[in-house]
Parts: C-alpha cells; sequence; structure tokens
C-alpha cells in the first residue's frame, strides 16, 4: 500500500527496522517537501517489497553501469513522474536513498543520485564516490553524490 511522505509532522512509519530511523525519516520528508514544491507531487512510499519493480529497476541501472551492489535491504520505494521524468528512489535500512532521475526524451538528462543519511558510514560499495554535505532543517546532515546514466533503460 502506498502511503504520502507527511513532511510536516515527519514520522519513522515504515522506518523502523533502521538503525538510524528518524535520520532516514527527516531525508524521505525532505525528498517529499522538494517535490510538493517543485512539482506539486505528492511523494508516495511503499514497502520495497511491493515495489519490486522499482527496486529491481534501480538495481539493474547500477550493475549495468557501475557494477554496484548495495549490500543493504531496501526497506521503501517510490516512484515520481512528473514533466516526462521517471525518477524512482529506494531507501535502504542503513541509511541510503538511491534515486534515479530519468528523462524519457532526453538522454543528457539522465543520473544516478546517492545520499546519505546523518550517522552513517558511505556504504563499501560507494566509497569510490565523493560525497558532498548540504544542510536540510529536515534531515539534519546529507550527504550526495552522483554519476550519469550512459545507457539505456
Amino acid at each position: 500500500m502506498r502511503c504520502p511522505v507527511d513532511f510536516v509532522n515527519v514520522s519513522t512509519a515504515g522506518l523502523e527496522s533502521s538503525p538510524v530511523a528518524s535520520s532516514l525519516a527527516g531525508l524521505r520528508a525532505h525528498e517529499a517537501r522538494y517535490f510538493k514544491n517543485k512539482y506539486d507531487f505528492a511523494f508516495m512510499v511503499e514497502p520495497a517489497d511491493k515495489a519490486k519493480t522499482i527496486v529491481d529497476w534501480v538495481h539493474h541501472i547500477l550493475k549495468q553501469e557501475r557494477d554496484i551492489v548495495i549490500a543493504s535491504p531496501p526497506i521503501e520505494a517510490a516512484l515520481v513522474e512528473v514533466e516526462n521524468l521517471r525518477w524512482p528512489y529506494v531507501f535502504y535500512q542503513n541509511g541510503l536513498a538511491i534515486n534515479v532521475l530519468y528523462a524519457l526524451d532526453d538522454p543528457k538528462r539522465r543520473a544516478v543520485g546517492f545520499k546519505l543519511c546523518e550517522g552513517m558510514e558511505i556504504p563499501a560499495e560507494l566509497n569510490m564516490f565523493k560525497f558532498a554535505r548540504q544542510k536540510s532543517k529536515l534531515a539534519g546532515i546529507v550527504r550526495g553524490s552522483y554519476f550519469v546514466i550512459k545507457g539505456q533503460y
């Protein structure tokens, strides 16, 4: 069942299995606020086991593009489709959030983004990336990185 993410009253519902659940909830709320403010879109999440298609697509891109396999189990996923963009999100138990910006009509606007919750270490499978810091009222200090997608998916 898909549930809207409330960015006013931040909740850890669905994220309780994460050791950084409150930080991950803040990060999830941060993303929900972005989509509401930029696109007037309600960010909806569902358990990862119910969103297997989304999770598998993100994992396929990671494997094909950079031979990355995420060790932590996914716990939630979301799919945003706005302005000819497909934008899946996967939230992991360790506090990692991965999104894929995939423009359907412009191969130059395709990238994978990684965001790390406050309080988590960089996962070994992402050590090759440099992470920039960003302050967020909802998520604290978020570290992020990305790479450009070269293939068609």
